[in-house]
């Protein structure tokens, strides 16, 4: 149903340096890269990031990305970290959402709320 969604950064090398790693620890792969705009998926390109010349505000959005198991969602959250992100929610079960929900937060170079989830 959704082909592609885009999300303004205010430094695109900055923002891609922290998703190259956090697509890469989920099997994803950077598929496009101009001077305005990276993007990522496995067969297509579907998450971009963009610059526009306008900063984006903090809290500005929720990124939700599916991961294969819990050292997939371990992996992505620790390559985030690593990669200038800062932690928001440290991987572990989330039974608010479901008992078999496993999860972590960051927030990316921009504060872009991103979160790796996994069903276990």
């Amino acid at each position: 149903m959704i082909d592609h969604m885009g999300f303004e950064v205010s430094d695109l090398s900055r923002s891609a340096r922290f998703y190259d790693a956090v697509f890469y620890a989920l099997g994803a792969r950077r598929i496009l890269a101009s001077e305005q705009a990276v993007a990522y998926g496995v067969d297509s390109p579907t998450v971009w990031i963009v610059v526009r010349g306008r900063p984006p505000a903090p809290d500005y959005g929720h990124l939700a990305l599916r991961a294969s198991g819990k050292a997939a969602v371990d992996a992505a959250h620790r390559a985030g970290l690593a990669n200038g992100g800062s932690d928001h929610g440290l991987p572990g079960p989330r039974p608010q959402y479901g008992e078999r929900c496993y999860a972590a937060y960051m927030r990316d170079p921009d504060g872009l709320r991103v979160e790796v989830v996994s069903p276990v």
